[in-house]
């Protein structure tokens, strides 16, 4: 059995960053997906409505999460540029709920809560491996 001293430490390294990113991304997830059940399910907005504040509420602090804690010892110092990568991470994620909202919810007509799977499970994987191959490296 491997034990965790026995990978070479790039491995280890991944290992530590997925592990604070599942920590720190599920918060993120959980806070943003809260924000689009209170909105969409509890006041009865436009799912559309609640992905947006989502998305608002889940970038400021995953940025900030993401960039001092998940991926502290991955890639350089943090510039602007690491910023604006963030920012088009954050809006390729957005895309990408909005579409599980418009086919699900809107399309497939299978209910208000339905977009919360995907937003729990498919988005967060999508989020992790293009932060850490592109904007934390």
């Amino acid at each position: 059995m491997l034990s965790p001293s026995t990978l070479p430490p790039e491995r280890r390294a991944m290992i530590g960053q997925l592990a604070r990113f599942i920590v720190s991304g599920a918060f993120v997830t959980a806070l943003g997906v809260g924000v689009y059940a209170l909105v969409a399910l509890g006041l009865r907005w436009h799912p559309q409505l609640g992905n947006f504040l989502a998305y608002v509420v889940a970038m400021a602090t995953g940025y900030i999460m993401h960039s001092r804690w998940s991926f502290r010892d991955h890639g350089g110092e943090r510039t602007g540029g690491t910023k604006l990568k963030f920012v088009i991470v954050s809006l390729a994620s957005l895309a990408l709920n909005s579409f599980w909202v418009w086919l699900l919810y809107t399309k497939l007509q299978w209910g208000r809560g339905a977009p919360i799977v995907p937003m729990l499970f498919v988005t967060p994987a999508v989020t992790f491996t293009l932060n850490r191959q592109w904007v934390f490296r």
